[in-house]
């Protein structure tokens, strides 16, 4: 199975969570995103990840070796980008 790009992962978590941003680096096998969704209102970081992991289903244990997130409500992401 061919390893995924950036933009493959940004794309599968669009599909399947609702986000205002979404941005995915890495080289193949090592990724890092920072998501940016109103699903994450309210709930804790252990909680966040497992929504995304959701959205990524099956390529998460087949595709994907290593994830790491940043997952921000968009309040949180203005207040950082302020």
């Amino acid at each position: 199975m061919a390893e995924p790009t950036p933009a493959e992962i940004e794309r599968f978590i669009v599909d399947g969570l609702a986000c205002e941003h979404v941005e995915v680096e890495g080289d193949g096998r090592h990724f890092f995103a920072t998501i940016v969704s109103t699903e994450f209102e309210g709930t804790n970081r252990i909680a966040r990840h497992q929504r995304v992991y959701r959205a990524l289903g099956d390529r998460m244990r087949e595709q994907i070796h290593a994830l790491s997130m940043k997952t921000l409500t968009p309040t949180e992401y203005r207040n950082q980008t302020a």
